[in-house]
C-alpha cells in the first residue's frame, strides 16, 4: 500500500450521506452489472473518488480480478484514517491488488491521482448532485482534463421523480434527514465558535423544479440572534426565517449526457434501476 499526501492538506467534512434509497439502488446495480461495466470499461486500475470505506468498490474489484491481469486500486478521499483503513482491508482481501491510497478533495487533488494504465474513475452515491452548476462544470472538466484514451468514468446520478417522492426522501418520518441537516449547525459552533441552537430551527425540504434540484433549509423556530465568535460576526434570525444548508441535485438521462458532452466526455453506456437512479459510464470524446 501506498500512500500519497497532497501537498495542500484538505478540511474534513464530515457530513454523512443521507440517500438511503438511491444508495441502495446503486449497490443493487453494481451487483447486478458488475460484470458487464468492467467488459464496457475494460479497466487495470479502479480510481474511487470519495472512496469511504470502498465497500461499494469491492463490487467492481471483484469482477476486475476475475481476468488474468493485474489490477491497481486507487482509492482517493479527504479523510485520511478512513482511506487507510480501507486501504488496509483491502490489501488483506485482494492479494493481488496493488493498492495506492491518496489523501485528497476532489475539489482541488484530482492532479495527484497517479496516471497510467486504463483507469476507470468511479464517482458514486450520487455526489455530483451536491455541487451547483459551475461546481459540476469545473468539476468535470478536472476530471476530463486527468483522464486521457483508455480511461473511463462511471457516475451515479439520482434520476428526477414525482415531487411527493423527492420530498418524503428528504424529509423522513424518522427523522434521520431533519437530525443530519441540523447537525450542520452542532458542526458550525465547533468549527467557527458559534452558538446555534440546533433545536430553534425546524427542518423543511423543497423540491426546486426550476433548477431540478432538492433543498435543504432549517426554519428558524423564534426570533433569534446568532454569535460566531471566530468570523466576529453576529446573525438575527426573524421567526420563519430560513437558512439554506444543502441542494442534492436531480437529473434526466438527456440533461446529464449534455453535461459530460460540453465537458467532452461522450456515454458508453448506462445501467438504471428503480427507485430511479443511473449509473453511467463515459469516456473521453474522441477515444477509440
Amino acid at each position: 500500500m501506498v500512500l500519497r499526501r497532497p501537498r495542500q492538506r484538505p478540511v474534513r467534512r464530515d457530513h454523512p450521506p443521507v440517500r438511503v434509497l438511491p444508495d441502495a439502488a446503486e449497490r443493487a446495480l453494481l451487483r447486478a452489472n458488475g460484470p458487464d461495466i468492467v467488459a464496457a470499461a475494460d479497466p487495470d486500475t479502479l480510481v474511487e473518488l470519495g472512496s469511504g470505506t470502498s465497500e461499494k468498490t469491492r463490487l467492481l474489484l471483484d469482477a476486475m480480478t476475475a481476468g488474468p491481469s493485474p489490477v491497481r486500486y486507487v482509492p482517493f478521499d479527504v479523510s485520511e484514517h478512513t482511506v487507510r483503513q480501507a486501504a488496509q482491508e483491502l490489501t488483506a482481501t485482494y492479494a493481488d491488488v496493488q493498492v495506492h491510497a491518496v489523501v485528497g478533495d476532489f475539489h482541488h487533488h484530482l492532479a495527484e491521482i497517479p496516471a497510467g494504465g486504463r483507469r476507470l474513475v468511479s464517482f458514486l452515491g450520487g455526489t455530483i448532485g451536491n455541487l451547483r452548476p459551475p461546481e459540476r462544470s469545473q468539476f468535470l472538466g478536472e476530471l476530463r482534463a486527468m483522464t486521457g484514451a483508455g480511461d473511463t468514468v462511471l457516475i451515479g446520478i439520482d434520476l428526477v421523480k414525482d415531487t411527493d417522492t423527492l420530498v418524503r426522501a428528504y424529509d423522513d418520518a424518522s427523522g434521520v434527514t431533519a437530525a443530519f441537516n441540523r447537525n450542520a449547525l452542532a458542526h458550525v459552533n465547533r468549527v467557527l465558535g458559534a452558538d446555534f441552537d440546533p433545536d430553534a430551527f425546524e427542518h423543511v425540504a423543497v423540491w426546486n423544479r426550476a433548477d431540478q434540484w432538492i433543498e435543504m433549509h432549517l426554519l428558524s423556530t423564534r426570533e433569534q440572534v446568532v454569535t460566531l465568535d471566530s468570523l466576529d460576526v453576529t446573525a438575527t434570525f426573524d421567526r420563519g426565517e430560513s437558512l439554506l444548508t444543502e441542494i442534492s441535485a436531480k437529473f434526466t438521462p438527456r440533461r446529464f449526457a449534455d453535461e459530460l458532452r460540453i465537458a467532452c466526455f461522450e456515454v458508453v453506456e448506462t445501467w438504471t434501476a428503480d427507485p430511479g437512479y443511473q449509473l453511467v459510464l463515459a469516456r473521453p470524446c474522441g477515444s477509440p
